[in-house]
């Protein structure tokens, strides 16, 4: 026989997390864990088609992961290249660190796959390997620059087994999940292997008419909409879901982050349809154990235990504790509510037009504007705001500006205005938004060179200063 709710009640842990006040009382807990033993499922098989991919399959390991980011602020430098992109030494340098670093992955994903091999065949007598008969070379010593400069390198791949863990909701909503999420092989950026990806419903499979509805509620004009739009299409659906990365907990149409604390821009999400639809959150969130307490920061409730757990403990949770992933990911499937506050968290969070910039051309000249000062296009805005959402500013807006005015000799921001499309130019990050033909575009008003006063007359002169590398 099931135990009643007040019999659950009466067992869970009273005080959690060191007598932190409670978001969830112990009914309200035990609900929870009644809900998920008696209406939820949840179920784990083999991932794939074991005879096309093999139970046992080569992935990147997190460990070589964070070592590959390590390697790429010492070689890259500070700051963020976009996440399509791998930064690598060059082969030929003196240090022959590039040259090593990729003996040692051609090496190590050889070994993990003829490992695979070898298990698969356990299982599959008459599976065919996919690992070459002959043995890359073997890497050798690591360089002792390397080593001192990014650390021990661990085993850059391994053989594993993806698992697939599907929930099912009392209401027949059915939710799916692999584990050891197939990535390139020196990706910087992934953290866990438990972790899953849903790309979700993307917004051009979203009608028009709901979809413009949802960014018109939201306070999004019909530009500022199309803009949106475009950048959204680089991340997911408004039920997307990342869990292996950086980011912790990404959820939604612009990967919203719980950050590694709880405190991320997930968190302002479900505390803005906590504030706008109070019983629609209760709904969507907090009947599955979902909530952010007062102070914004994510809290939910064990599906197993009923153990309520906050901050990063909350986050670990949810990565490992597929229910709970499922939970947002059902609410960005199917209510408005919850799409609504992305919306809003986007606009609120991300929208550049209304940043401050300072320029200091000189010791007597201080420029201080906004970013809609300068970028009227929708192809301009959609390059910061995809800059924003990935980097959490618009920098080195301001710096290129400078360049800009420097390299062209100019004095006012009327005159760097002009300027729009080579200032956007300078700032690409993940796509090209100067070539989308449907984006209004800057104005090609200037030429790249200047006319200037000179011995002789006016001379024809190119700009004195490079720009700066975003």
């Amino acid at each position: 026989m099931k135990p009643t709710i007040c019999m659950l009640a009466l067992l869970l842990p009273m005080a959690p997390q060191y007598g932190r006040a409670q978001t969830f009382t112990p009914e309200e807990r035990a609900k929870v864990v009644a809900y998920w033993s008696v209406s939820g499922q949840v179920t784990t098989t083999l991932a794939d088609d074991p005879k096309k991919k093999g139970v046992w399959q080569v992935r990147l390991t997190p460990e070589a992961s964070l070592w590959f980011w390590k390697y790429q602020q010492v070689i890259g430098g500070n700051g963020k290249p976009p996440p399509t992109m791998d930064v690598t030494g060059k082969l030929g340098d003196g240090s022959g660190w590039e040259k090593w670093v990729t003996g040692k992955l051609d090496y190590d994903r050889w070994l993990a796959q003829k490992t695979a091999d070898i298990a698969n065949q356990k299982l599959n007598p008459a599976w065919k390997p996919f690992a070459s008969l002959t043995s890359p070379p073997l890497p050798g010593l690591v360089p002792d620059s390397l080593l001192r400069a990014v650390g021990n390198p661990p085993q850059f791949a391994a053989s594993v087994a993806p698992q697939q863990t599907t929930v099912t909701f009392g209401d027949g909503d059915v939710y799916a999940y692999t584990s050891h999420v197939a990535i390139r092989p020196r990706y910087a950026y992934y953290r866990f292997d438990a972790g899953a990806e849903v790309g979700g419903q993307s917004l051009r499979d979203v009608p028009d008419a709901e979809l413009d509805s949802l960014f018109t509620v939201a306070g999004f004009s019909k530009n500022e909409q199309k803009v949106a739009k475009f950048v959204s299409r680089l991340e997911g659906g408004f039920d997307a879901v990342n869990t292996y990365d950086t980011g912790f907990v990404s959820i939604g149409f612009l990967q919203f982050i719980t950050a590694v604390d709880g405190r991320g821009s997930l968190s302002t999400v479900l505390r803005q349809e906590k504030t706008d639809a109070p019983p629609v959150f209760e709904k969507d969130f907090r009947s599955f154990g979902v909530d952010v307490d007062k102070s914004g920061t994510l809290c939910v409730v064990d599906p197993q235990t009923g153990a309520e757990l906050t901050g990063a403990e909350a986050v670990q949770k949810v990565i490992s504790e597929k229910r709970l992933t499922a939970v947002f990911q059902k609410a960005g499937r199917r209510s408005p509510e919850f799409r609504t506050a992305q919306i809003k968290v986007a606009r609120s969070t991300y929208w550049p037009l209304e940043d401050k910039c300072t320029v200091q051309l000189d010791p007597g000249t201080t420029l201080n504007f906004r970013v809609g000062d300068i970028v009227r296009s929708e192809a301009g805005m959609a390059t910061l705001f995809d800059r924003k959402v990935n980097r959490g500013s618009v920098l080195p807006f301001a710096d290129v500006v400078k360049a800009v005015m420097v390299r062209h000799r100019l004095k006012s921001l009327t005159e760097a205005c002009c300027y729009e499309r080579e200032i956007i130019a300078a700032l690409k990050y993940r796509t090209d938004f100067l070539a989308e033909v449907s984006l209004t575009q800057p104005v090609d008003s200037v030429p790249l060179t200047q006319t200037v006063p000179g011995e002789g007359g006016a001379q024809t002169v190119p700009p004195t200063e490079p720009l700066p590398n975003p």
